[in-house]
């Protein structure tokens, strides 16, 4: 018989790392599958995946201010940091964020108990989405390249006086041995927290499945997932899809490149908007989302406009 001293009034383990704890006192548990993917809404917020052209891989860095996003995990909180940067490679959607979704998915299965992970190849393949026959050279040397660019992403944290400083990996290590066919994933204990906070999403894959190759299209959608889904319609300026994409094309060609990412999410059934200028300012009415590409009734547009009032 299970012990229950650990477990919530809904029978879940409270450190389960995707336990959310409502207000109301209710707990409910994220779980993972094959076309859905827990995510911590602070990445997806961020720009740290974002569109990358070809000539730009491996050789463009980025740096981020964190420090409003994640002042609420437990290690900020506890040791004073006030400060948070992430830097690293320029993260990609076709296959970065996917080998992200396939750490997310293998941390969630067996890192419950342990910060070091191994499991076969092809099992992280499958949590990353690849089909079984997709699970050729190519795609090994793809998800080894895109482990190397995870593994470069560091995080530091820094006191206000700057008199504390500590500096750490979205993943301590990540090692591929194609000899054993084994992956093998280290994680930070301190970090493993972020898995565990409240600001977590259950992320549909399906979307990101509709728009392969459309990497700015799959950018603004983990953005919109991102945001609350109670408020009824949401409102966003150009210049904010800008920051998130952080392309480095001229203003103009970004904004034709957001006005089709958008256009693209309008096409695959998960978006509803309109676009309005104010002034010199561009602004977007955001109608709609639906991850499961379902097309509303006008019953159910009404009650999505009105926001239902359940969390996320």
């Amino acid at each position: 018989m299970e012990s229950t001293e650990n477990q919530t009034d809904d029978g879940l383990n409270p450190e389960h790392p995707f336990v959310v704890h409502r207000q109301t006192g209710k707990d409910y548990m994220l779980v993972p599958s094959d076309d859905k993917s827990v995510q911590p809404r602070a990445l997806l917020r961020l720009s740290v995946f974002t569109p990358v052209a070809p000539k730009e891989r491996g050789k463009r860095d980025f740096l981020i201010d964190a420090s409003e996003e994640l002042s609420t995990l437990e290690i900020a909180r506890r040791e004073g940091y006030t400060k948070i940067r992430i830097k690293g490679a320029k993260l990609n959607m076709s296959t970065d964020f996917k080998a992200w979704i396939g750490i997310v998915s293998a941390f969630s299965k067996y890192g419950f108990e342990s910060e070091k992970i191994t499991l076969s190849f092809s099992e992280f393949g499958r949590m990353c989405g690849l089909r079984p026959t997709d699970l050729n050279g190519r795609a090994r040397a793809r998800l080894k390249e895109s482990l190397f660019n995870i593994a470069s992403v560091t995080l530091a944290f820094t006191t206000k006086d700057g008199t504390k400083n500590m500096v750490s990996h979205l993943v301590q290590k990540a090692k591929l041995d194609e000899n054993e066919d084994v992956v093998e994933l280290l994680g930070d204990k301190d970090l493993w927290e972020l898995y565990r906070w409240d600001h977590k999403i259950l992320l549909s894959l399906k979307p990101l499945s509709n728009l392969a190759r459309k990497e700015a299209a799959q950018a603004l959608y983990v953005y919109l997932e991102s945001l609350p889904s109670n408020t009824g319609p949401l409102f966003m300026t150009m210049k904010r899809f800008r920051e998130r994409l952080s392309l480095d094309s001229p203003v103009k060609t970004q904004n034709q490149t957001i006005r089709k990412a958008l256009a693209d999410l309008e096409k695959i059934g998960y978006l509803e908007y309109k676009e309005v200028k104010k002034g010199r300012e561009i602004q977007f009415t955001i109608l709609a989302r639906r991850p499961n590409l379902k097309v509303a009734s006008p019953k159910e547009k009404s009650e999505e406009n009105k926001g239902d009032g359940d969390e996320q």
